[in-house]
């Protein structure tokens, strides 16, 4: 990815805090906050409040007098601009005009699918019950990836204007700054910790090279099977693109593999036998599984480090500070440089 891609970030809205100064952003979201927010949107609230589990954002399902309850989602002050929120809207709601059974933001009855109240902005959406995908199951992967291929088909169709792309600097280079800049790794394994991580980004540059010019589309970008309600008869429902970026193809896809070499290859290739009914999948990017898998892993340990002040992080990682966990980590980077070097997990004759 260019440089000039990776530095198009969603701007900052001026009216919130800065993720720095706001080490408590959802001080002020109490439980009257919350239903004052839905009734400003248009909604009539009965006072039914329920909390669901979410950390980057404040989630919550909201009963109403008339009809099932809402869920509605408190973004995170300052993560993304009005711009990327709206243009994910509009991309889940383009998904839906398509039958994809994703599930986009409602349009209020205040109008729009974007509402401010009391410093914090918020959506709605439907609620959507259903179980997780049983992906040790090949027509469950089979029906995951023919969705997914119809997703990617429409995310090709055109670039995101103001919404981030997954590149090396920012799920890579930057994180792993901010926890060793910022005293979080213990300082007997600092030196350890650097070197790895140094290392590792070696090796996923590397493999970004081997893959060469792939093409960037609109992802779901965080495609893991809590992001996925398996309905009998209906099968997947995609939820949450809060963190939907331009990237490869295989960063919805890589996620759905799991256990030893062969079952991740018998995996894969469920996968794209139904991906590839509606989209083409360019078998360079199987280069980059073992490197997107990497750039996670130390975009995770950043992505806690930059919320610790918010106090729902300690509560939820209350091993993050601990020698334990990064010895962990450590080791983990290590397996993923051995299996950065290893061939793609699946060639096709002649591939290189």
């Amino acid at each position: 990815m260019s440089d000039a891609t990776a530095a198009d970030k969603a701007a900052p809205d001026p009216d919130q805090p800065s993720e720095q100064s706001a080490g408590q952003p959802y001080a002020d979201l109490d439980p009257d906050t919350v239903l004052d927010a839905l009734e400003s949107a248009g909604y009539a609230v009965d006072g039914r409040l329920l909390a669901l589990n979410s950390f980057e954002n404040r989630v919550y399902q909201v009963g109403l007098d008339e009809g099932p309850p809402v869920i509605a989602k408190f973004y995170r002050p300052a993560r993304w601009s009005d711009d990327a929120i709206l243009e994910e809207h509009a991309f889940c709601l383009e998904l839906a005009g398509h039958e994809i059974p994703v599930v986009p933001p409602l349009v209020l009855p205040s109008g729009g699918t974007l509402a401010r109240h009391g410093g914090y902005r918020f959506a709605v959406f439907a609620r959507r019950g259903g179980r997780a995908p049983e992906l040790d199951r090949r027509d469950t992967l089979e029906w995951i990836g023919r969705f997914m291929g119809r997703i990617h088909a429409v995310g090709a169709v055109r670039p995101y204007a103001h919404r981030p792309a997954l590149d090396i600097a920012s799920f890579g280079e930057e994180p792993a700054a901010f926890v060793l800049d910022g005293g979080f790794v213990p300082p007997e394994l600092e030196k350890v910790y650097r070197g790895v991580v140094a290392q590792a980004l070696d090796g996923v540059r590397a493999a970004f090279d081997r893959a060469g010019a792939v093409a960037r589309i609109r992802t779901h970008g965080d495609c893991h099977v809590g992001n996925m309600l398996w309905v009998e008869g209906q099968g997947p429902h995609f939820v949450d693109f809060d963190d939907s970026r331009m990237a490869p193809a295989i960063q919805d896809l890589w996620m759905l593999l799991s256990g030893d070499r062969e079952d991740r290859a018998r995996q894969l290739g469920d996968v794209l036998a139904g991906y590839e009914e509606f989209c083409e999948f360019d078998l360079r990017e199987l280069h980059l599984v073992e490197a997107l898998r990497t750039l996670r892993l130390i975009h995770h340990s950043g992505w806690i480090a930059r919320r610790w002040q918010d106090p729902a992080f300690p509560v939820a990682f209350p091993w993050f500070d601990t020698p334990r966990y990064w010895e962990a980590r450590i080791l983990e980077l290590r397996e993923q440089i051995a299996a950065m070097d290893e061939a793609p997990l699946w060639r096709a004759p002649g591939m290189a």
